[in-house]
């Protein structure tokens, strides 16, 4: 891969970009090209001590363990078997393909993303510390970092310029320490790493759900459709989930101004927002009334990552044991998605980031197994 120097800013120093994650989020790239990372592919923590991440690193003994499940609200998905991926992939390094035959056993999943105010309780109950706050920064997309933090801002990722490395950026401090979730408790946390949202679904009582019965409660019962709903973007001219409107035209999250400078394009807001919407808004995008699942934020499942499927029937699938790399499966997209730039707010899309990683655009929702 190629490594990326970044020293000054952040306590690591690189930042690798393997030459597989270059270009994920992007059209096809060019040859040589170095696109990537509408939802960051390939945005990893550099060369600091990594942790193991099926080893828990604190104990979660809060006051309120195990009392928490009922405080989220539940659709109950029957097992069966459904075609899960896609032979016709928008990027084939992602590892959609093959189309392929999964059975899942019953299981229940979160209506909604897990909002700031559940993450809260957790916190609360717990005292648990975040990876981004182990490591005192992440990453925050550029258009949502105030003008005066972004001019003292001299390193970004030279391959995803828009993702800007911020110091105490954490699910607290979205945009860095002069921010506040207050008036956001209604929104998915973000800046969570695939341990944090572990840790949180354990604490519930709950867990993540692997890709395959993500996928399965995303399809509602469809067959090979693009989106939860059918396929067609905006049926009916009603706006489904929340994704980025207006053009991307370059490759990227930068246009030309009228002197032909460099700076970030509109999100046109049809769907009504810009950024990230409460976790309960836009209605269901299907018949389990889930909310969201493709777009406003990517989540994080289970599993490994990797491209490799088994074709042969795979009964309850768990994705590559934890000889696999620490690069986890996420799911569903989100506002930064567009079909010039990551389309990827599809039913199979999927892509992968390091398991201690956090982002803008990055949270999750939790399952159950059984009836």
């Amino acid at each position: 891969g190629m490594l990326l120097g970044m020293k000054g800013l952040l306590i690591i120093s690189l930042v690798a970009l393997s030459a597989a994650e270059e270009g994920t989020c992007s059209t096809e790239p060019s040859s040589g090209s170095t696109e990537g990372g509408c939802g960051c592919s390939g945005l990893g923590r550099g060369d600091t001590v990594k942790e193991d991440p099926s080893v828990s690193t604190q104990s979660l003994r809060g006051s309120a363990v195990g009392e928490g499940s009922s405080a989220h609200k539940m659709a109950f998905i029957e097992g069966g078997t459904f075609r899960m991926g896609n032979n016709k992939p928008t990027y084939p390094q992602d590892g959609e393909q093959p189309e392929r035959m999964v059975q899942v056993s019953p299981f229940h999943i979160d209506l909604y993303e897990v909002s700031n105010a559940q993450f809260k309780e957790f916190v609360d109950a717990t005292g648990f510390k975040t990876d981004s706050e182990k490591y005192n920064w992440s990453f925050v997309f550029e258009g949502l970092v105030p003008r005066e933090l972004n001019e003292k801002i001299t390193k970004s990722v030279a391959a995803v310029p828009w993702w800007l490395p911020v110091n105490g950026a954490d699910w607290s401090h979205p945009e860095g320490p002069d921010s506040h979730i207050s008036s956001r408790m209604d929104q998915p946390v973000v800046h969570v790493s695939w341990n944090d949202a572990t840790a949180y679904c354990r604490w519930r009582g709950l867990r993540l759900p692997t890709e395959a019965e993500w996928e399965h409660a995303a399809r509602g019962g469809k067959k090979g459709r693009t989106f939860p709903w059918g396929n067609k973007k905006v049926p009916g001219n009603k706006h489904r989930m929340n994704v980025w409107q207006g053009r991307l035209p370059y490759g990227g999250y930068y246009c030309r101004g009228q002197q032909g400078e460099r700076m970030l394009c509109k999100n046109l807001k049809k769907d009504g927002y810009e950024f990230l919407a409460p976790v309960d808004s836009m209605g269901p995008q299907n018949k389990y009334g889930l909310h969201h699942m493709v777009g406003n934020v990517w989540e994080w499942v289970h599993d490994r990552f990797t491209t490799e499927h088994p074709t042969d029937l795979q009964v309850d699938p768990q994705g590559p044991g934890s000889t696999g790399s620490n690069e986890m499966v996420k799911k569903g997209g989100s506002f930064l998605c567009n079909p010039d730039f990551c389309n990827r707010y599809r039913v199979s899309a999927r892509s992968h980031n390091e398991a201690d990683s956090g982002t803008s655009n990055l949270g999750f929702r939790c399952a159950k197994s059984g009836s």
